[in-house]
């Protein structure tokens, strides 16, 4: 079509007639103008995302800065507790003052934190918000959940009563000074009993060993049993009365009843050592409160996994019972197996190495082999309480041999530095936990009760234990030592620790709360009774380590010779567990040549066709010495032919008591009588003409190089 023809045609048929590209030319700055504003209206709509995405990103920006300076604030709360609690211990000690220790400074300084934290700071997070998961019928331990298209993950923090909906905790300070409780176990615990295993005194441990094991097990489990009856009595009283709000069964109880029967007597033994009690006193009160922690810990997880088949998850059973004393068993001897393994390990490998020419490499070793041994026994299912402790007893006895001396001075200043600070770590948390702990249950019959069970349950357990025990031993328990067992029974960290591990249900609540205010109690009130109790018991103090009391009336040691005439004199040989007695000679003449540098050599201890494997794991140093390498822990109590001591070219039988630098003399009437054992050991020692020092009732041997 030409242009002129649209003319002819007119104005509608020449519209219909035109081209469709034609027809949107008038339309075009309409479209235009649309499409403009679309444009617009997108391009803000975008820009107020932007923005508001930037104002998101800047919010959660402040929060995470906000979390951190809070979390910056809560730790250096609890450092300068420690410093406050450290200047505190020194002004006490300057001034001598024993009513109070240290761990209840701590919690003292902690009870005022707490309420400093709880009164004095306003409440800083008003965002909680319940929402309803009705489809779910359990807990989740991770959640995300979709707000405006974003996901946020949270994880479990645990359990609320719907009667406590609305007081859920506000303030952020609080949470943050909560502490997740695998803290304590897998980072305050593990020194705490590493050190006690560390530095144990083994002569008079292993003097003791039978009495201690019976306390520890025998002991622990009558007191577990005996306080678990008690306190369901208690519940059911409670449930009578109307103050039981929820449900507690019996095997509730007893788990409460291992929980409480850890002791922690480490005031009573700050004292005993400070004033130099009586040494079998202090061996007897360490050596149980030690191995009572690894029997509590591993107690309360066969309760725990005492699950009877039927409907009543909680009535007794049989099969169940004789499950969980097999889970008891198991847990109990695959820890000790691992921590001794452990041990043992890092002893092979102190021993064929050349480690010791580092003594930095050679610490940090020891120290990660160490602080191992609980993370894998934990990993593996066992306890990590008990393979630690074991841990700690097998490398103070053979890897310590192997360390230089850089090494062993930095051993034993770094575990007992990490010991002192996470005990007194743990204490001020107690102190704080009342007021900042949100899951308190106070209930008045159970807290009295729980005293008087646990004062019943200690008293059940000393003094029947300690007369059959009297029965079989040389060195009789005293009922003064008794006494002093009996008051000496504290609860301190263990017992927190593993009350505070699980406050999911309102009967660990409750024990929570009651544990806590037992630890007060008994730190605060038993702790500072010691002195003025070891006064009015007439219990020794200011006593030599090495000062050993013979079992008649006789104040000398007697070192016999060795003749028939001599063993048939008066013997008043230390007393020896008879345990001990079937191991010292396996471990003196094969683990000690083959774990350590010390020893004889297997050559003369090992069958001859087995000569190659014996110069393999015989140390050189052994044969590059006349004279056999002093042992740390020759101070081990035996008895007639034990140890048998090679000087040069002679050979000395110590009967009675034997240590490194020392050795007793036998009297007959005032005067002193050389047999030729004591002449060689005189000449070997070089101490022939000296004289003779008397030191209260012991003859003291001045010694060169002691």
């Amino acid at each position: 079509m030409e242009p002129g023809d649209a003319a002819r045609l007119g104005p509608g048929r020449a519209a219909r007639a035109l081209p469709p590209r034609l027809l949107l030319l008038p339309l075009l700055p309409l479209l235009l103008g649309r499409g403009l504003r679309a444009a617009a209206s997108a391009s803000s709509s975008g820009a107020a995302a932007e923005d508001s995405s930037a104002m998101e990103e800047l919010a959660t920006e402040k929060e995470a800065e906000e979390s951190h300076r809070q979390d910056s604030v809560s730790l250096l709360t609890f450092i300068l507790l420690l410093t406050l609690t450290i200047l505190t211990i020194w002004l006490f000690k300057h001034r001598r003052v024993r009513f109070l220790h240290e761990t209840g400074l701590a919690m003292i300084y902690g009870l005022i934190v707490g309420v400093i934290l709880r009164y004095g700071t306003p409440a800083t997070s008003g965002h909680d918000k319940s929402l309803s998961c009705t489809q779910e019928d359990r807990a989740f331990s991770t959640l995300l959940v979709n707000v405006s298209g974003k996901f946020f993950e949270y994880t479990l923090k645990g359990e609320i009563s719907p009667g406590k909906i609305n007081s859920v905790e506000q303030n952020d300070m609080l949470r943050k000074v909560t502490f997740d409780p695998e803290v304590f176990f897998n980072i305050l615990l593990p020194p705490i009993i590493f050190h006690a295993g560390y530095s144990l005194k083994k002569r008079h441990f292993f003097r003791n060993l039978g009495s201690i094991l019976a306390y520890a097990f025998l002991g622990t489990a009558v007191s577990c049993f005996i306080i678990g009856n008690l306190m369901y009595g208690v519940v059911k009283l409670m449930k009578i009365v109307g103050q039981l709000s929820d449900k507690f069964y019996y095997t509730d109880c007893l788990f409460f009843g291992a929980i409480i029967s850890a002791t922690d007597p480490v005031t009573v033994l700050a004292i005993f050592n400070e004033l130099h009690a009586d040494v079998d006193l202090y061996a007897l009160l360490f050596g149980e409160s030690v191995l009572n922690d690894a029997v509590a810990i591993v107690l309360s997880s066969s309760i725990v996994a005492y699950q009877p088949a039927g409907l009543n998850t909680h009535a007794f059973d049989a099969a169940a019972f004789f499950k969980s004393v097999g889970i008891f068993l198991g847990i109990f001897s695959g820890s000790f197996t691992m921590g001794a393994v452990t041990g043992v390990v890092t002893a092979l490998v102190t021993k064929f190495t050349k480690l010791h020419c580092f003594p930095l490499l050679e610490t940090a070793l020891f120290f990660l082999m160490s602080w191992s041994t609980f993370l894998l026994a934990e990993a593996c299912g066992f306890t990590g309480v008990v393979a630690v402790l074991f841990c700690g007893i097998t490398q103070a006895h053979y890897t310590y041999n192997n360390l230089s001396v850089e090494s062993r001075s930095r051993t034993k200043q770094l575990f007992e530095v990490l010991h002192f600070l996470a005990e007194n770590f743990i204490f001020s948390y107690m102190g704080l936990a009342l007021f900042t702990f949100q899951k308190h249950v106070f209930s008045p019959i159970f807290i009295i009760g729980a005293f008087v069970a646990i004062f019943l349950g200690r008293a059940a357990h000393i003094y029947p234990l300690s007369f059959f025990l009297n029965l079989g031993r040389r060195h009789k328990i005293g009922w003064n030592f008794q006494h002093m067992m009996m008051f000496s029974g504290l609860r301190g960290a263990m017992a927190f620790a593993l009350a505070i591990r699980d406050t999911a249900s309102y009967a660990r609540q409750m024990m929570f709360t009651t544990t806590l205010l037992i630890v007060f109690f008994t730190v605060w009130i038993i702790g500072g009774g010691t002195t003025p109790m070891l006064s009015w018991l007439n219990i020794r103090v200011g006593v030599d380590p090495d000062q050993d009391l013979p079992p008649n009336n006789d104040s000398f040691q007697v070192l016999q010779g060795d003749g028939p005439d001599s063993a048939r004199g008066n013997r008043t040989k230390q007393e020896s567990a008879w345990l001990f007695r079937l191991w010292y000679s396996f471990d003196h003449n094969y683990l000690k040549p083959i774990l350590t540098h010390t020893g004889p050599p297997l050559t003369t201890t090992l069958p001859a066709w087995c000569g190659l494997l014996a110069r393999c794991l015989t140390s050189p140093q052994v044969y590059d010495n006349q004279e056999p390498l002093r042992e740390e822990d020759s101070d081990f109590i035996l008895t007639e032919g034990d140890l048998t001591l090679t000087y040069g070219d002679s050979t000395v039988t110590a009967n009675g008591s034997s240590g490194s630098h020392s050795a007793s003399a036998s009297l007959e009437g005032s005067r002193r009588t050389k047999s030729s054992s004591e002449e060689v050991l005189d000449r070997a020692l070089g101490i022939g003409d000296q004289p003779v020092l008397s030191r209260g009732t012991r003859l003291v041997f001045p010694l060169e190089n002691a």
